[in-house]
């Protein structure tokens, strides 16, 4: 679930998310058997080094969490793998949803919800494990964790100051009375938008600049596996939806012999570079919503705000011209008053948000677009108020103490409830991305972008190429677009959404084909993902592959 990070006068924010074992040996692999190759040897485990050691060989003390049914632990980390003794952490917090036939538990089923930047032990807490099938809510502890610097974790990621720091700082200039195109085309918009991304950039380095070059999925996908063994898990079974699909594949790069089963839902395919990945995203976007004008009839009945496709189209065109003249009015008490109303960016967000769940979003849309058409935006600003209103919490610790012989035994890292959730997704989001995937540092390339994205993508696209230039000045990670390169792993399944906004189906085929082995399962449908929403079908095979490891035939389809 990749989002493009936009800045707002004075504030960043990021396209909200839809929707995310007594070790018996530290660095064994499973054992050899039918289909599975020879273990390599422990000087190639990436976890054999002495010096990982303590952070392997942790225990997780389980305590209630806030909410009833679920229980909490934490798991300490690395701040860096490359020097795991400066004493320098993360401290994730891990919660459990226990099988609901322990006498028949196969063991933990661990996931990721997305983002980057979902907080997992949130969305467990609220009720996540619902989105499994019945079988594997059986037969598996449900299991999730916030990521390094994301939610709960200490450190956590945050790109705006405390209250004491806000203090401190030196006030912001007044906000400018202009809009931000969608296609910036003079130099004086292109200017302005690569200050605001400058000036975005500045504020994590300024708040985070510490966190920023460890938060990558590489050093994730590490974590994962010191998770596996404080579960007692020999070997790890796995879910990941959208960008959790990154993560499972990280993994499977680094541990391809200490997977079990492995699910990755609304795929990210790796070997796609920045503007690829912009182009194949913000075309999902566009097909989507004119997925929606077709379809708006079916799913949201009389509340859609036209009376045929083209209208409808017609209307949302209309409302980006308008934003982009303007900002498009709200009342008093919208979170956008501030800024003068919804500028063009802040309508195309909330559209592009309301494309993850048809079933429960595209009424909600349609009523916020008919009533922004009759002059009126405060709905459509709503429809993505949570996910934006959390920019000013306080950020966590910068510290915390490395893992010592006492607090890597059986005490485990304690309890969460010390622990209140930063909502830093906007944040954590940003810095994943850009850490990820390697941007270029000349503006150019970024407007040389631009025409190949309004071909491919119209105004989804060009707001997309606009959206990275926050990448363009960030810290570089190690990793390159690439192939996967997983020998040894058991056959990994991908589910493809056909009309997926976010992960397009195309990429879903060429991550299933990367894989060795890999199976595909297609859900033709609209919608972010299939898997917990999906219907029978989808929950039935992914259930059978995951409890029984049953395959799924070629070209299986739902």
């Amino acid at each position: 679930m990749n989002h493009p990070v936009r800045r707002r006068p004075a504030l960043v924010t990021a396209l909200a998310l839809a929707c995310s074992v007594a070790l018996t040996s530290c660095t064994a692999g499973p054992a050899t058997g039918p289909g599975r190759a020879a273990a390599s040897p422990a000087s190639a485990d990436p976890a054999s080094r002495p010096d990982l050691k303590a952070f392997y060989g942790q225990r997780l003390r389980w305590t209630d969490c806030d909410t009833e049914g679920y229980v909490c632990a934490r798991l300490t980390v690395p701040r860096d793998y490359d020097d795991p003794g400066n004493g320098k952490t993360f401290v994730l917090p891990v919660a459990r949803a226990e099988a609901g036939k322990p006498d028949r538990r196969i063991g933990s089923l661990v996931y990721n919800p997305g983002g980057p930047g979902a907080a997992g032990v949130q969305s467990l807490e609220e009720g996540m494990d619902e989105a499994f099938g019945r079988a594997a809510r059986d037969r598996f502890d449900i299991v999730t964790f916030d990521p390094r610097g994301v939610g709960a974790s200490v450190p956590a990621l945050t790109c705006t100051a405390s209250e004491d720091e806000a203090e401190e700082e030196e006030p912001e200039p007044p906000v400018s009375e202009g809009v931000a195109p969608l296609h910036p085309r003079t130099e004086e918009e292109r200017t302005a938008a690569a200050e605001g991304a400058r000036a975005a950039t500045e504020d994590c380095e300024r708040h985070s600049g510490g966190l920023l070059r460890h938060v990558g999925t590489q050093d994730a996908a590490r974590d994962l596996d010191v998770l596996r063994a404080a579960l007692g898990e020999r070997e790890l079974t796995y879910l990941g939806w959208s960008y959790g699909t990154s993560l499972g594949t990280a993994y499977a790069e680094l541990f391809p012999r200490r997977v079990r089963a492995m699910v990755l839902d609304g795929a990210i395919d790796p070997s796609l570079d920045w503007s690829q990945r912009v182009l194949s995203q913000s075309a999902g976007f566009r097909r989507s919503v004119d997925d929606y004008a077709d379809h708006c009839a079916e799913i949201a009945g009389d509340s859609c705000p036209a009376d045929s496709p083209d209208a409808i189209r017609a209307l949302i065109e209309g409302l980006y011209t308008r934003a982009e003249r303007e900002p498009l009015p709200v009342s008093e008490d919208s979170s956008y008053a501030e800024y003068g109303g919804m500028d063009a960016t802040a309508v195309l967000d909330a559209v592009s948000m309301a494309m993850y769940t048809p079933e429960d979003q595209w009424e909600p849309l349609s009523r916020a677009l008919a009533a922004a058409g009759a002059g009126d935006a405060t709905e459509l600003g709503a429809l993505d108020e949570e996910e934006q209103a959390s920019a000013d919490e306080d950020p966590a610790p910068e510290e915390t103490d490395a893992v010592t012989e006492e607090d890597s035994g059986d005490e485990g890292s304690g309890a969460t409830e010390d622990l209140t959730p930063d909502d830093n997704e906007g944040a954590a989001l940003t810095a994943v991305n850009c850490l990820d995937v390697p941007h270029p540092r000349d503006l150019d390339a970024y407007w040389a972008a631009l025409p190949r994205a309004e071909k491919a993508a119209g105004v989804y696209g060009t707001a997309g190429v606009t959206a990275e230039l926050t990448c363009r000045g960030w810290p570089s990670g190690g990793r390159t677009p690439h192939r996967v390169d997983a020998d040894g792993v058991v056959p990994v399944l991908v589910v493809g959404t056909t009309g997926d906004p976010s992960t397009p189906y195309a990429e879903a085929v060429s991550l299933a084909d990367q894989f060795p082995g890999g199976m595909l399962l297609t859900y033709e449908g609209m919608g972010h993902t299939a898997y917990g929403r999906g219907g029978a079908c989808v929950t039935e095979k992914v259930d059978a592959y995951l409890v029984g490891l049953k395959p799924v035939r070629p070209g299986a389809t739902c």
